[in-house]
């Protein structure tokens, strides 16, 4: 069961190796974490927060969009070539195989993730700074989120298109960092259905704030490990109900 997992896992992470998008990607996030330098001429006073903000939120967003773009869509491709009948009459569960690609995709995150993180960190190092805690619990809460959104995109590829999984899971990627807003305008409405539907939006949607550190590492504020830990088990917990669901969803589809 271990090995079939294991293969299953590597193959996904091969695909999205071979996937230009992965490529196209990872180059504008080197692009944008090149632009820092560039800021550094008119910003000289506060270079630091600079560089931190402009490394961390070109790779939060490159890697954010290409973790709904990998997940959103990996089972519709599989279905488009056929190779979904492949693996179902093999004895490898359904449950296993969305698993296994939740795994291989999340590999291929985290690589690309490792290697911004040194380039942004090395970026500091070229300046004289040093990698603060903040900018470590941020680039940990990244990854954190990257698998949240993950598990999203493949709980709706397992009964919805790319297409449609793609921009739903970017909407709910977009609501999810301002879930707290919506809930504080709902709450000033006039309407009691209004404030009913922001209360419902908030309660329901993931709150991606609650693993977003990145202002806390641009004005080196330290991160309580109650607060990572927290936002961590809320997002890996929340993450499980998502794949929970994509299961049983994808256990009773019928690709005839």
């Amino acid at each position: 069961m271990i090995r079939s997992f294991a293969a299953l896992a590597w193959n996904g992470f091969r695909e999205a190796r071979r996937n230009r998008v992965t490529l196209v990607v990872a180059a504008f996030a080197v692009a944008l974490l090149v632009s820092g330098m560039l800021l550094t001429s008119s910003a000289v006073a506060a270079l630091e927060r600079v560089l931190a903000d402009v490394g961390l939120g070109s790779m939060s967003l490159s890697l954010s969009l290409l973790a709904v773009f990998l997940s959103s869509g990996l089972l519709s491709r599989e279905i488009e070539r056929r190779t979904i009948f492949l693996v179902v009459s093999k004895p490898v569960s359904r449950g296993r195989f969305l698993l296994a690609r939740q795994a291989g995709n999340m590999i291929t995150l985290t690589a690309l993730l490792a290697a911004m993180s040194l380039l942004f960190w090395g970026q500091h190092v070229l300046y004289g700074y040093s990698a603060t805690q903040p900018m470590v619990a941020s680039v940990g809460g990244l990854w954190f989120e990257l698998f949240l959104l993950s598990s999203l995109g493949l709980c709706l590829s397992s009964f919805a298109g790319q297409l449609t999984s793609g921009v739903v899971a970017i909407a709910v990627y977009l609501a999810g960092h301002l879930s707290a807003d919506l809930y504080r305008l709902a709450a000033h409405a006039g309407s009691p259905g209004v404030q009913w539907l922001g209360k419902a939006a908030y309660y329901l949607l993931p709150n991606l704030e609650k693993v977003n550190f990145r202002g806390q590492a641009t004005y080196n504020i330290p991160v309580e490990a109650s607060a990572f830990w927290g936002g961590a088990a809320y997002a890996l917990g929340y993450s499980a109900v998502l794949l929970g669901l994509g299961v049983i969803i994808f256990n009773r589809r019928d690709f005839k």
